[in-house]
């Protein structure tokens, strides 16, 4: 491992342990929540295994410091990505996209393999939270439209989010599957009590949503026929 230069014992300390935190994450990207072993993780920095038991009394609480780690970077381009859009009708789409661009650049690897693991009922205490998390923003947007059940709507929201990353884990195109994905969250839209916007015409069509990519989203008659 190379030599990690720090200003304090305590500094140093600090980089270790996110350098095993990092460690351990590298390994559940590759899809195995079985290899992230106190011996793997430490093989991957060049330590001895007991020199891990200086910084995590046991794998569930190795695990539990990944998923504090990683949640930031689950949450954080999702509200970026909705504090752009200038509409409600574009955080929605938005919402959507920053996920399944997580899905596409392989980070859904992680909460994968950590739903899959042994510990995993220790774990969810983490991953609710940030679950919480990445829905807040979502659920902020509703009450803006007058959602009278915002959390309830998110989560229902949340479905077309879940259906696409099977989609694209399973292979199909990305850019298709967001784009209809994205229409579909945004013609829910006009469901939801008080939402003033995203009108539907006679022949079908949503008007005023832009997705995350700048662009329109708009067709419910297009994406119901397919």
């Amino acid at each position: 491992m190379p030599k990690i230069s720090a200003a304090s014992v305590a500094d140093h300390r600090a980089q270790q342990r996110a350098a095993l935190v990092r460690a351990a994450h590298e390994l559940l990207e590759e899809g195995d929540a079985a290899r992230v072993t106190f011996g793997a993780v430490a093989d991957r920095l060049g330590l001895a295994r007991n020199s891990v038991y200086k910084y995590f009394g046991s794998r569930q609480e190795l695990l539990e410091a990944v998923v504090v780690e990683a949640a930031p970077r689950w949450t954080a381009p999702i509200r970026t990505a909705m504090a752009a859009a200038d509409t409600p009708e574009g955080r929605v789409a938005a919402f959507v996209t920053a996920q399944l661009a997580l899905v596409r650049d392989g980070e859904h690897r992680v909460a994968q393999a950590l739903a899959g693991d042994r510990d995993a009922a220790a774990l969810r205490a983490g991953a609710e939270h940030a679950h919480r998390d990445i829905l807040q923003p979502l659920v902020e947007t509703l009450e803006e439209l007058g959602d009278d059940s915002p959390r309830r709507t998110a989560g229902l929201l949340q479905g077309f989010v879940n259906a696409a990353t099977k989609a694209i884990e399973s292979g199909d195109d990305f850019a298709a599957v967001n784009e209809r994905a994205t229409r579909l969250a945004v013609a829910a839209l006009a469901g939801v009590a008080g939402t003033a916007t995203g009108a539907t015409g006679a022949d079908g069509t949503v008007t005023g949503a832009t997705g995350a990519d700048g662009a329109a989203t708009g067709s419910s008659g297009a994406a119901a026929r397919g």
